[in-house]
């Protein structure tokens, strides 16, 4: 199938997708290429919608995608959004530094001025002086275990306006719950939701993202959880998104703390969920 022929976003630069390789030179898609490019459309029209809440001059909006991994999202973002507005500054924040060094210089080839790309993880983000003070939008697209909750800290350290995240490999607190499994059995009967070792697992990843939203919940967001495309595309398949209101949940936090406590996991709240001693909560 030829380029043209494909359902491409308008304004969308084919050379952008042959440097991707989601096209080939000849302008052909496989399926793989297919599947991948209409994920990156469908969390394109989340923020698409955000990014238009936001001012829009020079350097702003500002969005950190972090796992950036090929910055297939983020090359895509500035395609379609920034550039014709000449607006907007993106951020890839990634460990691998070959693929940082490779974005950087596609952007280069493409003229993409207002894309930096970081050889970081996210927990370091926060604190590194390559980034500006404040981010208007943290993105986390399948980023692995507690990297999608360093995403989560680095945004409410940068006041992020909105938070996009879709999880991914999420063993933590798994790990936490095979540690306290034998007190928990003989403490509640509940504990037999995650006995089996793959029910560990799959509690686990379900349990995670629950507290993800109570703690985003009572650090001041409003959390929508929604599907990003349909499960025969991916089953890392949730996207969560939150929004900065200010008001901070006292109920969310009650609420995060006692489920830490009832699945024997509360040493989270010092490490991973901490909610510090706001007079709010």
């Amino acid at each position: 199938m030829k380029a043209d022929q494909l359902e491409l976003r308008p304004g969308q630069s084919v050379e952008l997708l042959k440097e991707l390789h989601i096209l080939t030179r000849e302008g052909k898609i496989n399926q793989d290429s297919r599947r991948k490019l209409k994920q990156v459309y469908h969390l394109y029209q989340f923020i698409e919608k955000l990014l238009l809440e936001l001012p829009q001059n020079g350097d702003r909006p500002t969005l950190a995608d972090h796992g950036a991994g090929k910055s297939y999202l983020g090359f895509i973002l500035y395609d379609l959004f920034c550039r014709p507005r000449g607006v907007g500054h993106i951020y890839g924040i990634e460990t691998r530094g070959e693929l940082v060094q490779r974005s950087r210089e596609l952007a280069q080839r493409l003229g993409f001025e207002r894309m930096s790309f970081l050889h970081l993880s996210a927990a370091d983000a926060a604190s590194s002086g390559e980034l500006p003070e404040k981010i208007d939008i943290v993105t986390a697209l399948h980023a692995c275990d507690t990297a999608t909750d360093d995403a989560i800290a680095f945004g409410l350290a940068k006041g992020a306006h909105f938070m996009v995240l879709v999880p991914c490999c999420q063993a933590e607190v798994a790990a936490s719950l095979r540690q306290s499994k034998a007190l928990s059995l003989a403490r509640t009967p509940l504990a037999e939701l995650w006995r089996h070792p793959l029910h560990t697992r799959e509690m686990g990843s379900q349990l995670t993202n629950v507290l993800r939203c109570l703690y985003l919940e009572a650090m001041g967001y409003q959390v929508t959880v929604t599907e990003l495309v349909g499960w025969e595309h991916s089953m890392k398949n949730e996207l969560i998104l939150a929004r900065q209101t200010g008001q901070r949940k006292r109920s969310a936090a009650e609420r995060l703390v006692a489920i830490l406590e009832e699945f024997g996991i509360a040493e989270l709240a010092t490490t991973r969920f901490k909610l510090g001693s706001d007079s709010n909560l």
